[in-house]
């Protein structure tokens, strides 16, 4: 019979490909994980993955990765649940983002309507938001570019131009606006891989066979806006992010492409039963007037 422990090992071994580093993150020894793994590959009668040239999720992994992920969110959601129903408060919500920069005001506003209610925030990059929210390892998930998976709900919560922020005195900061083969050998200062913000700039350069001159990679995304004023390159910057931009004297020059866009979106599983703090939260995000930074006003 399988042991809801084993099952729980095999999804970090299934999502890092690793067991070295599985065996780090659930503080177990490798050799130990390596036959709960074997053991559980025994018990299902099939390999779950490839270990040729290095450790890979095979397809019937994949098949029992998804069974599993649902089968843990479900019992998850279950003890969840009855916690809310035996207790006075409304719990927890849990919602992953790329960013909560953009999240400050709703947010703020969600705490003091209902102070009694513990938030709880996960930075996740957008590839793992679709397999956390069927595994209900979060309650709600917030893209700034909108997420193409089976078994999700979504909601659009605003769209923005993405423009370019670069020095006063830097020879394209007078222009009205500039296309990406103008920037293609500029020095781009920008986040790391799984960041929207690199993946945006990667994706507009790669649409039109060129790569981005990357001179530095920053996990302090706040800092972005002082690198550019030291000199140090030009960066995509969000028109969120605009009078940020302004008040470091740096210039804000639209870019001529269509694509140069965040599309910030909610999202859930579908079907799954959200708890009480969850669904406020997804109201409170829904209703948020992101233009004023205040909610939305009842008619």
């Amino acid at each position: 019979m399988v042991e809801l422990n084993s099952l729980r090992q095999f999804l970090a071994v299934a999502r890092l490909e690793h067991l070295s580093r599985a065996a780090d993150e659930l503080h177990v020894a490798q050799p130990s994980l390596s036959r709960t793994i074997a053991r559980l590959e025994s018990e299902l009668g099939a390999p779950l993955f490839d270990r040729s040239n290095r450790l890979r999720l095979n397809d019937a992994g994949k098949l029992f990765r998804d069974h599993v992920e649902r089968a843990l969110g479900e019992l998850q959601a279950g003890q969840r649940a009855v916690a809310e129903a035996t207790s006075d408060g409304l719990g927890t919500v849990r919602l992953a983002s790329e960013t909560f920069l953009t999240l400050t005001g709703p947010l703020a506003a969600y705490k003091r309507a209902h102070p009694a209610v513990e938030v709880e925030l996960h930075w996740s990059p957008a590839e793992d938001m679709a397999r956390r929210l069927r595994g209900q390892d979060v309650d709600l998930c917030v893209a700034s570019q909108p997420i193409h998976a089976e078994g999700l709900e979504t909601v659009p919560l605003f769209d923005e131009a993405v423009g370019v922020g670069m020095p006063l005195d830097h020879p394209l900061a007078g222009r009205t606006s500039v296309s990406i083969h103008e920037l293609a050998d500029q020095p781009f200062v920008t986040a790391r891989e799984g960041h929207w913000l690199r993946r945006l700039l990667d994706q507009l350069f790669a649409a039109r066979g060129l790569t981005p001159k990357i001179v530095c990679e920053s996990d302090e995304h706040s800092a972005i806006a002082d690198l550019i004023s030291a000199g140090l390159g030009i960066a995509l910057v969000p028109s969120f992010a605009r009078p940020k931009a302004t008040r470091t004297a740096l210039a804000w020059i639209p870019v001529d492409s269509p694509d140069c866009r965040r599309t910030v979106t909610l999202c859930w599983g579908a079907g799954s039963h959200l708890p009480t703090a969850a669904r406020l939260m997804r109201t409170t995000l829904t209703s948020w007037n992101w233009s004023t930074g205040k909610p939305e006003e009842k008619r």
